[in-house]
């Protein structure tokens, strides 16, 4: 049995190498992924065919990480062999990256195995032979592009628009040499989303979409180095520029959808094979190509009024050049000489959806002709840009407290720009991970149906939820090939600023507008309460001026009394108020000075299901504030929040999680949370279904710090849950799933048998190797551990 592991094994490599054969491993970056790939499984080959038919062979635990590599190979050669050139570059980054880096691992585990093993080497391989090996197999880099593209996704997530050298390089690393790359690529991850969107994986769909902008930023980062490239001795209108050339059409034709394109280009696009139109995305019911006479007069007129001459689209065509973004060592210095508006940018063909509306788009600020070309084009649609509305809600920097555990400080005061939107500082690890608190916006953002917008405020039936972005890509299981989306949900209250079109509201009239609305609050009418109720929970919704205002009128103590009320709309407006009031740290003491914590919990236990979650992110919002956790933990809380969590809606679970999060960071609230029953309700929520990985074991590292959560978490069955998190997780999943499993070997000998028990050794030297930081000691402590417990059972024996 263990010869025909072994046998298979050589057999999967030999099939790898065969692979070099096919055409599709020829293109970027297929051929970057499979000589990394070829370079590894060579040194492991080696040892291999050394070790075949000896008596090392059959050692159990040998075959065991024989199976594991020979499944990430098996993965590995899936993927090669369905890859094909249009098909997403960063899905397949990402995918093979992981996979790349558990062989190495895997190899490395089996590396140490064979030196540490009790029976006897061939005489052809040595000790040392095998750690000349493991010292090459060390060195072979695996590609990090992976990793730029969660630093590029992170700064997105953080509102701060990833930089054009970042952009440059996730360019370059995923091979998208020219604008038409970039596009199929954009193509490629609206088909992902389509499918995903298909088998209701709304999470799935929130990454793409996040991977969806920034594509987005890098084709607009492209057009800008391309316009600042120019030879041309003015702007060129950006509605004369063919979408896909990116450079002045010669002969203009429309495609099915109504948008304009260079004919020799777009020609080329449909022999591809590809059906869709590359500005809009719809699917092009015909591929007829018309010619646009009207824009080819436009140009014609512009060129001779401007003495520009055409360009050869058959010669540009022919030569074939790419576009490259790297094209200069400092990018932003082409930027900043650019003379494209944002606005041109995205009228030359942003990879993301048009929205179809009544009036005319607007002009390039160059354009010739103001009143006539929006009608002659025919496009007559406006491009919306992908990229996210991002929610400037309270950071939470994320710190280690002394005894390992992850906690959150008191977060950063926004203040509120000309435009009347919230800014505010954003922290990030060093080390470009996941941060649990600050780095990403999913845990709480608001949406219409917590901040209603003025046409909607005299209308009290829900509206419909804004989409929200939290941070996860892809990463695979190396045993079925799904596509295991890691969410690296952030722990931040769910608020959204006002829109960027929305001007700063006077003071003064604002200041009237409250005060009347707080002596509504007051009145006998139930009607009169629900719309004053509401019209706060829309004006605490927009900056922070509104809130100091709302606050300094009074509003805190009557909206706090309003939490009791029968009425369930106004119990509902006044929490979401209060949670959007609470993002100013003035208001989070006065709220909790006004005794709110006792009507959240009732809120909590009888409100809607609305209410309870906005009432659980509130606590959280308070529990901000050292006393406040104390008070919230003391005064009944918890309870309801572990009913919140395993009864919930998704987003009710997700609130619940990180309320309870932050108070398990006060050491005497970790028993109750674990006396309520929440660990069960974390290990469940621990499958990537739930989309609530990180949350789960970011709670779950802290409980682990105090016997009765580490007994909690062996009876529930969280250690192989834990273990797999260590294998597939995110970077800072990994790094708490590390850090509860140190708690628990080092406290338990059965728990450190169970964690064995379940494989953990590979993933946590890959950890040890890979990680964080924090991951890393976390790891290297662990496994050190395991060692001297065998060390020191052996001397006994």
């Amino acid at each position: 049995m263990e010869i025909s592991s072994l046998k298979a094994l050589a057999e999967s490599i030999s099939i790898y190498f065969q692979l070099s054969s096919h055409l599709s491993i020829n293109s970027e970056p297929a051929l970057k992924y499979y000589k990394q790939g070829e370079e590894m499984l060579k040194l492991v080959k080696l040892v291999l065919d050394a070790i075949f038919g000896s008596e090392v062979a059959c050692d159990e635990v040998l075959n065991k990480a024989f199976e594991e590599l020979l499944h990430s190979i098996k993965d590995l050669i899936d993927s090669f062999e369905s890859w094909q050139p249009l098909l997403s570059k960063v899905y397949f980054v990402n995918h093979n990256e992981q996979l790349l880096s558990q062989i190495q691992s895997s190899g490395l585990y089996i590396f140490q195995l064979l030196m540490s093993s009790n029976k006897p080497l061939p005489d052809e391989l040595s000790p040392v032979s095998i750690e000349h090996c493991e010292e090459k197999l060390k060195h072979v880099a695996p590609d990090h592009s992976s990793s730029l593209i969660k630093e590029a996704v992170q700064d997105q997530l953080e509102g701060v628009e990833p930089s054009p050298e970042i952009l440059a390089k996730v360019a370059v690393s995923l091979s998208l040499k020219s604008n038409q790359e970039i596009l199929i690529e954009a193509v490629a991850l609206e088909k992902l989303k389509e499918k995903a969107e298909q088998a209701e994986k709304p999470d799935e769909v929130e990454d793409i979409d996040q991977l969806i902008t920034l594509v987005t930023c890098v084709h607009e980062c492209l057009i800008m180095i391309k316009q600042s490239q120019s030879s041309s001795p003015v702007p060129i209108p950006a509605d004369f520029c063919c979408p896909l050339s990116l450079e002045l059409m010669t002969d203009p034709v429309i495609v099915a959808s109504g948008q304009t394109y260079e004919r020799v280009f777009i020609r080329k696009w449909l022999d591809l094979g590809l059906t869709v139109c590359p500005k809009t995305r719809q699917t092009l019911g015909h591929t007829n190509l018309i010619p646009n006479y009207t824009v080819k007069a436009l140009i014609a007129n512009w060129c001779e009024l401007n003495n520009v001459k055409l360009p050869d689209p058959l010669k540009a065509m022919s030569s074939d050049q790419p576009l490259p973004l790297l094209a200069h060592a400092d990018s932003s210095k082409l930027l900043g000489n650019h003379t494209m508006s944002p606005e041109s940018v995205r009228a030359m063909g942003s990879p993301v959806k048009v929205v179809p509306r009544e009036s005319n788009p607007p002009l390039h600020p160059r354009s010739p002709s103001d009143s006539t070309l929006p009608r002659m084009v025919g496009n007559g649609q406006t491009i919306k840009i992908g990229r996210s509305s991002l929610d400037s809600s309270t950071n939470l920097e994320d710190t280690t407290d002394l005894d390992g555990q992850t906690s959150i400080s008191p977060p950063r005061k926004e203040s509120s720009n000309a435009d009347g939107n919230l800014s505010q500082g954003a922290s990030s690890d060093m080390n470009g991970s996941d941060s649990l608190a600050s780095n990403h916006l999913r845990g709480y953002s608001s949406d219409p149906s917590r901040e209603m917008k003025p046409e909607a405020a005299s209308n009290l039936s829900t509206p419909r939820r804004e989409a929200e972005f939290p941070s996860r890509l892809t990463e695979t299981r190396p045993r079925n090939h799904t596509f295991w989306m890691r969410p690296s949900e952030g722990f931040v209250p769910r608020i959204t600023p006002s829109s960027a079109t929305e001007a700063r509201p006077d003071l003064s009239g604002i200041e009237t507008q409250v005060r009347k609305l707080v002596e509504d609050l007051q009145s006998g009418s139930t009607e009169t309460q629900q719309e004053a109720t509401a019209e706060l929970r829309l004006i605490a919704k927009h900056n922070m001026d509104n809130r100091i205002v709302i606050a300094n009128c009074g509003a805190i103590n009557l909206l706090v009394g309003l939490l009791y009320c029968m009425d369930m709309k106004i119990q509902e407006n006044a929490v979401t108020a209060l949670l959007n009031l609470s993002i100013n740290d003035n208001n989070k003491v006065a709220i909790a000075n006004a005794d709110a914590i006792d009507p959240l919990i009732h809120v909590l236990k009888t409100g809607s299901p609305e209410a309870k979650e906005n009432s659980a992110a509130t606590l959280f919002s308070l529990s901000v504030i050292e006393d406040n956790k104390m008070k919230i933990g003391r005064s009944g809380a918890i309870g309801p929040l572990v009913d919140l969590l395993g009864n919930g809606t998704p987003r009710g679970k997700r609130d619940a999680a990180t309320a309870l999060f932050n108070l398990s960071i006060f050491h005497e609230n970790k028993a109750r949370i674990v006396k309520e029953g929440a660990v069960k309700h974390l290990v469940d929520l621990m499958d990537p279904a739930a989309g609530m990985v990180d949350k789960a074991v970011a709670v779950l590292a802290n409980l682990a710090t105090i016997p009765e959560g580490r007994t909690a978490i062996g009876q529930v069955g969280g250690i192989p849950v834990l273990v797999e998190v260590v294998e597939l997780g995110s970077a800072r999943g990994k790094e708490n799933a590390a850090a509860a499993l140190l708690h628990l070997c080092t406290s338990s000998s059965r728990h450190c048998s169970m964690v064995l028990q379940e494989g953990a050794v590979p993933p946590l030297v890959a950890l040890s190797q890979s990680g964080t930081p924090r991951a890393k000691e976390k790891a290297q402590a662990l496994l050190s551990y395991f060692r001297n417990q065998r060390h020191g059972n052996t001397g006994r024996g």
